[in-house]
């Protein structure tokens, strides 16, 4: 059986995290630079070889203040750390339409394991004769899992940033 290649179309793809802000409100940000592929078989992805990185010092939140914290060590580590990297170890069929991804994140140097909901929103034509597909993806990790352990008590109890980052990823590919 061949194999398809498929390409990220980085402009209708979105690299999106939520984390709470003092208990109560969540902040999102993004990465702006990144690429992905996937090599499968078929077009259910069942088994298909799933890659994806993004540049660390791409990430957004609206604030540059922020965003140089972010950047610094005592988040991300941009200097020492500029890349995260998922590479797919499964992809599995849920219900219709519906997958549960799997596979290896590498972020400030630690690889650890993450299952991802994947929404499958199957094969379009687009209006120039391009064949496309898209995936929704959704998950939750733990930024300590990952050595993201900056925090700042609060007065009045808890900490300035949640430990649970969750994920909203809307990707697109292109069938080459």
């Amino acid at each position: 059986m061949s194999t398809t290649k498929w390409v990220i179309d980085p402009t209708h793809s979105e690299i999106g995290f939520k984390v709470k802000h003092m208990m109560f409100t969540n902040v999102s940000g993004k990465f702006s630079k990144f690429d992905a592929t996937i090599e499968a078989e078929d077009s259910n992805l069942e088994n298909a070889k799933i890659e994806f990185t993004g540049a660390i010092d791409s990430v957004s939140t609206g604030n540059a203040d922020r965003d140089t914290h972010l950047l610094s060590a005592d988040f991300f580590d941009a200097a020492q750390f500029p890349e995260i990297k998922f590479s797919a170890t499964s992809f599995t069929k849920i219900n219709e339409g519906e997958y549960e991804l799997v596979g290896d994140l590498t972020l400030h140097g630690v690889t650890k394991s993450v299952k991802l909901a994947a929404d499958y929103g199957g094969l379009m034509k687009d209006p120039w004769g391009n064949t496309k597909m898209a995936l929704a993806l959704e998950g939750k990790i733990n930024r300590k899992d990952w050595g993201l352990n900056w925090n700042s008590a609060l007065e009045t109890g808890g900490v300035l940033v949640s430990e649970e980052v969750r994920l909203n990823i809307e990707l697109q590919f292109l069938q080459q």
